[in-house]
């Protein structure tokens, strides 16, 4: 018997297989989904076995199963494949955006310099002060409209008085989500995905909510804590959370991208990232 021969196409597809292998871990990490792996794996094994031992019947039996199986699992892990898949149109897309010739060509940065940030610095300011919990969902390129559908339609321009009546604790819509879109509210009340990943307890339902909206979309989420009234931003599935009411604006700013176009802003906006810790709320 002679030794394998391994060449360099068989590196490439180890490689590849094992890349695959590592973001499908990722996709299901903290669901249920491993469980079900291990029986579909478990299975195959067994199918591999009969047939090695010509146990026909057996191994046409499960030969079926494992045909009809594939369909199955499109059906069951829907969400995790439509996630991993959104996952990956959102890097592809920020990878365009970092590149100057594609902003160039698709014209990302007008579409951010549409954005006013003024009503919701100054309505997170005043949300904050009152420990009044917020969720507000800034939307770029990526189409919301499914998370909107979820609440319930406004379409209205941006303003602190709309905002603040919105999430006032005694509104009917003041649980959920508001999407924004080119300076108008699109719809309040919204449910968001809530994150897969490992977080620290210390995160409330909204902040989990607005990590995980990072994760399927490019969309900016900040956040106010109804307990501490500490504000947050999530974007690109991270979260920076304790900003400062001084620096709110440069970093939402710099979050959408603004600042790194615009050289001539005021040195008051330009704030340093803020460092907190994970157990500041």
């Amino acid at each position: 018997m002679g030794f394998i021969q391994i060449g360099f196409i068989d590196i490439i597809d180890i490689v590849a297989v094992a890349v695959l292998m590592y973001y499908l871990y990722r996709m299901v990490k903290g669901t249920n989904a491993p469980s079900i792996l291990i029986g579909i794996i478990t299975i195959y094994i067994i199918w591999v076995v009969t047939q090695v031992l010509n146990m026909e019947l057996l191994s046409s039996i499960l030969g079926n199963i494992i045909g009809v199986g594939v369909i199955a699992l499109i059906v069951v892990f829907q969400p995790e494949i439509r996630q991993f898949l959104q996952t990956i149109g959102v890097k592809q897309r920020n990878n365009r955006r970092n590149n100057s010739f594609w902003r160039k060509v698709f014209g990302s940065d007008l579409r951010d310099e549409k954005i006013d940030v003024t009503p919701i610095v100054k309505a997170v300011t005043d949300m904050s002060a009152s420990k009044t919990g917020a969720l507000i969902v800034i939307q770029r390129e990526t189409d919301l409209t499914i998370t909107a559908d979820t609440g319930i339609a406004v379409d209205a321009q941006t303003s602190v008085p709309l905002l603040e009546n919105i999430f006032f604790k005694n509104s009917p819509l003041h649980d959920g989500a508001v999407i924004i879109h080119e300076n108008r509210i699109v719809a309040a009340k919204c449910v968001l995905p809530s994150t897969r990943v490992k977080v620290p307890k210390s995160y409330g339902m909204r902040h989990r909510a607005a990590l995980g909206m990072s994760e399927m979309s490019d969309a900016v989420v900040v956040v106010v804590s109804e307990e501490t009234g500490a504000i947050s931003i999530a974007q690109d599935s991270e979260i920076k959370r304790g900003i400062p009411h001084e620096h709110l604006r440069a970093n939402l700013l710099r979050a959408l991208r603004k600042t790194e176009q615009k050289k001539e802003d005021k040195v008051s906006e330009k704030a340093p990232e803020i460092p907190v810790p994970a157990s500041h709320q």
